[in-house]
């Protein structure tokens, strides 16, 4: 009966392995300052980018670097792709899914070439936050994780 009234907990995994780090570790202020909304970030150790979630693919942007999703329970998700990496104009990133397709927790979004992006001189965190996200509190998970482990539970 009062699990009726429990509030919900959203997990987020983490979309790359690596290091999970509060978004005051990123080099830029609209994501440090959580001008874009609060979330986590990843030092990613590869360049294979999964969904954190189940749900749909709202928005890629043309340039690969950024893509929104909505989870399966309605939160709004941005997924960026390493800093000023749109400069890049898609060179380095191939996509693997296309808006409107639903996706589960691990499927393959997209693949950045992370040498590419050194070689550019572009960080290459990946930067995860929930633009929309009000009345929820944010736990992040901080340190070295694997695709499936939670980054972030949001109540």
């Amino acid at each position: 009966m009062f699990g009726l009234f429990k509030n919900k907990t959203s997990e987020i995994t983490t979309p790359v392995n690596g290091l999970v780090v509060g978004l005051q570790e990123v080099n830029d202020p609209v994501f440090s300052g959580k001008m874009m909304g609060e979330g986590f970030a990843v030092k990613p150790a590869d360049g294979k980018i999964h969904a954190p979630v189940k749900g749909t693919i709202k928005s890629i942007f043309p340039s690969f670097h950024a893509l929104t999703l909505e989870a399966a329970d309605g939160l709004d998700i941005l997924i960026h792709l390493g800093l000023d990496t749109v400069e890049l104009d898609g060179n380095g990133f191939s996509s693997f899914v296309q808006e409107g397709q639903k996706v589960d927790v691990g499927d393959l979004l997209i693949q950045v070439d992370l040498d590419f992006l050194a070689q550019n001189e572009k960080d290459d965190i990946v930067i995860v936050v929930f633009p929309e996200m009000q009345n929820k509190k944010i736990q992040i998970n901080l340190g070295e994780k694997q695709l499936g482990e939670v980054a972030a539970a949001l109540k």
